[in-house]
């Protein structure tokens, strides 16, 4: 199968669970190219995209002005640079006669530019916002089967700013949806989504690579705990440090490293100053692949007090969450969005319910007093995920929905 995947933002070293489904789709034979709507500009990449070579299938939509004018002018530009391409399409996509705006916008013309001369069986929007582009890209002449997979922002954030119409034209023109959670699941079907369509499709991990390891220290061993991802609201970072300052009444054997860089670094790193807690909180930055794995093998808990943050932005479920189970780490967590279905509480780890800083401070102390439960929970999080979040089962059963759409009349 020839697969386009439309994402937001690439390469991302938050998105490995989008870089998983790309290089499985291609071990199994599959073609598959990426379109992007922006370039990251982050400095490290995970090693995967030079294994893969995965920059040279890259293609970067052009940027829309906001101003009319502009808009406009680039149009005309783009219209001319690439009308031998396929000027059929092309002159399709400037039809401002339609009752439609899409055309009228020429919205239509910009992201079908990098489609030129491609054909694709299946395009593959990551994120309910960019499922639109799908849309457009059908309106365009464009006829690869329309498959959207939700992951959080989308299904929260973005439904709060833009209403719970906003997917009114994707739930009609797509054939399949695929939201990683239950919860997502339920909340598509609230939005009106056809449930026919909808298929529930978990985030995977390479189970080869995240090994499990067993953890043995002396008493008074410095315990770590470790927290990775995007330094913003809804991870809930300051919960987490306002509880180990509870914690560092009652413990002094422990180190707390985040991983990861973001809009709430500065204000982070102010609060462990105002709290006290250099000595016990450390800021490594961001990481890869590779780096972000040998944190979890010197760890000894995975912390991640997931919250809704402010503006309604929900978690979906963290791929994190399931790569420190996978190495035997246990989790200590909140009752938050998906998390509950790939975190067992009291069996591969402890849920605390959103913000409480007394309950993510006494399951942390648990933890950190009794070894033996530490090990019991890994080997309980590690047997967990290698049932449900194999990568490889997953991304065969991927295309195997994808098999099923072109085997439909």
């Amino acid at each position: 199968m020839k697969i386009a995947f439309i994402v937001g933002i690439f390469p991302s070293l938050s998105e490995t669970f989008i870089l998983n489904q790309i290089t499985g789709l291609m071990e199994l034979g599959h073609e598959v190219d990426i379109f992007s709507v922006k370039k990251s500009n982050e400095k490290k990449r995970h090693g995967i995209i030079n294994k893969f070579n995965l920059m040279d299938r890259v293609y970067f939509f052009p940027d829309i002005p906001k101003n009319k004018l502009l808009r406009i002018i680039k149009g005309k530009l783009l219209f001319l640079l690439n009308f031998y391409k396929d000027p059929k399409k092309l002159l399709k996509s400037i039809n401002i006669f339609r009752r439609d705006k899409d055309f009228v916008s020429l919205k239509i013309l910009y992201y079908i530019i990098p489609f030129l001369r491609k054909n694709y069986d299946i395009i593959h929007s990551h994120f309910g916002n960019n499922g639109e582009i799908g849309v457009y890209l059908r309106k365009g002449g464009f006829n690869g089967k329309l498959v959207t997979s939700f992951y959080g922002y989308d299904l929260s954030t973005f439904i709060n700013n833009n209403g719970e119409s906003v997917y009114k034209k994707l739930f009609s023109s797509g054939e399949l949806f695929l939201p990683i959670c239950s919860y997502f699941r339920d909340k598509l079907i609230n939005l009106s989504c056809d449930p026919q369509k909808i298929r529930l499709h978990q985030i995977g991990i390479d189970l080869d690579k995240y090994k499990f390891l067993e953890r043995t220290l002396e008493e008074g061993d410095i315990v770590n705990i470790v927290t990775a991802g995007r330094l913003i609201e809804k991870k809930g970072y300051i919960y987490s440090i306002k509880a180990l300052k509870d914690l560092s009444f009652k413990k002094k054997n422990f180190l707390y490293t985040i991983i990861g860089e973001g809009p709430l670094s500065g204000m982070l790193i102010q609060l462990v100053d105002d709290l006290g807690l250099n000595r016990y909180v450390k800021f490594a930055g961001n990481v890869n692949q590779d780096e972000l794995l040998e944190y979890y093998r010197r760890s000894h808990i995975f912390l991640l007090p997931s919250i809704t943050a402010e503006n309604g932005e929900e978690e979906g479920t963290p791929t994190v969450l399931l790569e420190a189970q996978a190495v035997g780490l246990p989790v200590v967590s909140t009752f938050h969005s998906g998390i509950p279905e790939i975190v067992i509480h009291k069996e591969s780890g402890y849920l605390a319910e959103e913000k409480d800083i007394k309950g993510i401070s006494k399951y942390l102390d648990v933890l950190i007093e009794d070894q033996e439960l530490r090990k019991k929970m890994g080997k309980s999080g590690r047997s967990f995920i290698e049932k449900k979040y194999n990568i490889i089962k997953l991304n065969s059963k991927l295309a195997g929905f994808y098999k099923e759409l072109l085997e439909e009349k």
